[in-house]
């Protein structure tokens, strides 16, 4: 067993070999003509010059959190932490670079068609993906082999936690970070090109065309990168450090059989995940049709056929890790468990597919309501949004069912440790099991959006475009999907981790008490519960304070700048202007959101130990139905604006089509910042707790 952690370094590294033969792969391709290579070249430069800038602004709070891990907890925890914060780090920049060259490619190809210009765009996502799933898995195993088995060091396992808060602070800020800036970007482009010029998408002559597209790979490929590196890092955390929590564990006690079969399935699993998804991404193969349903089929291979032999591998793993043990009643249970959390994910991300994706009622009905114009449009969007938390908490609430039921057959307790709640830890690992084809399916998006802005952006042919919005359009769901992953394991994983923080807790000689009938747990709840809501405020606020900038800029140049607007041969926007007012308002308004994060459960926690209880729960349970509902309503918004530009209710330019645009305007921030930062924000909570659990008693 004490192999385990050794495969799982091996199958990252096979993981970090793939991405780079798909590097390679892409690099192949041809990039098209010199127009497109210099789009491709503008949108390259600034993606880069942002991540170096944020990442400069973001390391000042890492030597911060660092010195502050170093002095309360550990020395060697700080070291673990900066690990956790430059991996992650490393992930995004290096999805985001290939990202970049991937667009101009994916154009070029789609000039012969999607079963050219799909794969391309898919295998440019597959390196992000598989940059992300290995790092991620690669660095938390080389921290756990380091100083749990070589070292034996003393607080190991509060070094291996400190791993998961390096991954979450890379991850907040950059989903913030980026966040804003795309959406800045694209708002600004939208209302003033859209709606009031009357210019398509990704017109060359709207100023903010290149930052948008600048936006979509800060935000929604480096962003979102670094999210999933967390939401990865975390699901394998949680487990560990329910076990060596609960049962007290040190290092030297760590390979007690029954110890190291507990503390290793979660490495088995992640190990089986990962060659189940090195196997699916050779799956995904292009058609020649354009049909929606043809490309989710395509494209949806891999993720299916890697779900399906993790699935049967995860039951031979459970057998060879608990079968001969006779600690365990039932191994089959915990399997149960990692599974049931593999089906609810699945689920999740199939629920937001039929809330966001236009083949279904609930966006055709928002593009019904865009004819009565822009009000309608928002509270048809707005309800889909809140209708779908519903069908996703009670598939949360299932697949916690089912995690606890698995787990309690698996074995009743060992020690402290409750075997339903080491059955919700592991399920967390069920739905990101085949991260490497999860985010590669989920990059893909940003990069068949940007491919069609620059099929706008050079003029070529509209069949050229016509494929690229085929991609662009599967793409959006696919990102719903993900985020549907993404924050249904963020529930379990916290649930987890908030359950590790209890035995912390006892660990120390206190205990934490969690009844509500008392006040200062009553009152740390309501702070939890508006926490979520505060952060989506100022978040959402940041990107209209920010995107206000743009659109003042892409008015003033169209104002004075002659001959632009008319689109007059040799006249060009200063693209430079725009990308300079999204990084700028962008890294100034991801300070005050990102810190609150960290700073108010440090605050409540020296206060009162039991007051950060209730605020970690407040916070979870708010948390994850706001992310839902803000996920899915911003996604249903944009479908429903795209299902209008592709004919339906008059198409493109009338006023159905103008409602729609002021709709994904208000979702833009919904989908792409705010929402998919709480699924960080209630796991670096609970994350920070835990790590500085001891200094808070």
């Amino acid at each position: 067993m004490g192999v385990v952690p050794y495969l799982a370094l091996i199958s990252a590294l096979a993981a970090l070999g793939l991405a780079g033969f798909f590097y390679t792969d892409v690099k192949k391709a041809s990039p098209g003509n010199d127009r497109m290579v210099h789009l491709m070249t503008e949108i390259q430069n600034g993606a880069r010059a942002f991540l170096q800038k944020e990442y400069t602004w973001v390391s000042v709070f890492v030597v911060i959190m660092a010195i502050l891990i170093a002095v309360f907890i550990e020395p060697l925890g700080a070291a673990s932490y900066v690990l956790g914060a430059i991996l992650s780090a490393t992930a995004g920049y290096a999805g985001m670079t290939v990202a970049t060259m991937a667009n101009a490619r994916t154009t070029e190809a789609a000039k012969d068609g999607p079963a050219k210009a799909l794969p391309i765009a898919f295998r440019g996502g597959a390196v992000m993906g598989f940059a992300v799933a290995g790092l991620a898995l690669g660095g938390l195993m080389i921290v756990y082999i380091l100083f749990v088995m070589v070292l034996e060091i003393d607080n190991a396992f509060e070094v291996v936690t400190a791993y998961g808060l390096g991954a979450s602070s890379i991850a907040l800020f950059s989903r913030v970070g980026g966040g804003i800036y795309t959406k800045a970007a694209d708002v600004g482009a939208d209302l003033v090109g859209k709606v009031e010029a009357g210019i398509p998408e990704d017109d060359p002559r709207n100023p903010a065309t290149i930052a948008d597209n600048v936006g979509d790979n800060v935000g929604d490929v480096a962003g979102m990168g670094a999210d999933l590196f967390e939401s990865y890092a975390g699901s394998l955390i949680a487990p560990i450090s329910l076990v060596a929590f609960a049962l007290a564990l040190s290092a030297e006690q760590a390979s007690d059989d029954v110890n190291i079969s507990l503390l290793v399935f979660p490495m088995a699993v992640a190990f089986v995940g990962m060659l189940a998804s090195i196997l699916g991404s050779f799956l995904v193969r292009g058609g020649t049709s354009t049909d929606s349903k043809a490309l989710s089929r395509a494209l949806h291979l891999g993720t299916n056929v890697a779900m399906g032999v993790t699935a049967v591998a995860t039951i031979g793993v459970a057998f060879w890790l608990f079968g001969s043990d006779d600690a365990f009643d039932a191994p089959l249970g915990l399997a149960v468990s990692v599974l049931g959390g593999l089906v609810v994910g699945w689920a999740l991300g199939k629920t937001a597919e039929y809330y966001t994706s236009d083949h279904f009622p609930p966006v055709k009905k928002i593009a019904d309501q865009s004819e009565t114009g822009p009000a309608t449009t928002v509270l048809g969007g707005i309800s889909v949004g809140m209708i779908s938390v519903g069908a996703s908490v009670v598939l949360i609430v299932l697949g916690v069912g089912i995690a606890y039921w698995g787990g309690e057959q698996a074995f009743d307790s060992i020690g402290a440790l409750d075997g339903g709640i080491y059955g919700i830890a592991v399920a967390a690992i069920g739905m990101l099991a085949t991260l490497g084809v999860v985010v590669s399916v989920d990059a893909y998006g940003p990069i068949a959006d940007n491919a069609g802005g620059i099929a706008e952006m050079a003029e070529l042919d509209p069949s050229v475009r016509e494929v690229t919005d085929a991609l662009d359009s599967l793409g959006n769901t696919t990102a719903a999907i993900a985020k549907g992953f993404a924050v249904g394991s963020a529930a379990l994983t916290a649930l987890a981790l908030f359950k590790s923080f209890e035995f912390a807790i006892i660990d120390q000689g206190e205990t934490l008490n969690l009844n509500v009938g008392e006040v200062d747990v009553f009152i740390g709840m309501f702070i939890g519960a508006m926490l979520p809501f505060l952060f989506a405020a100022l978040t959402i606020d940041a990107v209209g304070r920010a995107a206000q900038q743009m659109i003042e800029e892409v008015r003033r140049q169209f104002r004075e700048i002659p001959g632009l607007r008319e689109g007059k041969e040799g006249v060009n926007p200063d693209s430079a202007r725009c990308v300079a007012i999204s990084t700028e308002a962008s890294l100034k308004e991801m300070i005050i959101p990102g810190s609150l994060a960290v700073v108010v459960p440090l605050v409540v926690g020296f206060v009162d130990v039991d007051a950060l209880g209730g605020l970690l729960a407040g916070a979870l349970v708010t948390g994850f139905a706001l992310a839902i509902f803000m996920a899915n309503a911003g996604g249903a918004w944009d479908n429903a604006k795209k299902y209008i530009e592709a004919g339906a209710h008059g198409g493109k330019g009338g006023d159905p089509h103008k409602a729609a645009v002021v709709g994904d305007t208000v979702g833009d921030p919904f989908k792409d910042t705010s929402g998919p930062s709480m699924n960080i924000l209630i796991k670096v909570m609970t994350i920070v707790s835990l790590v500085f659990a001891s200094a808070f008693v």
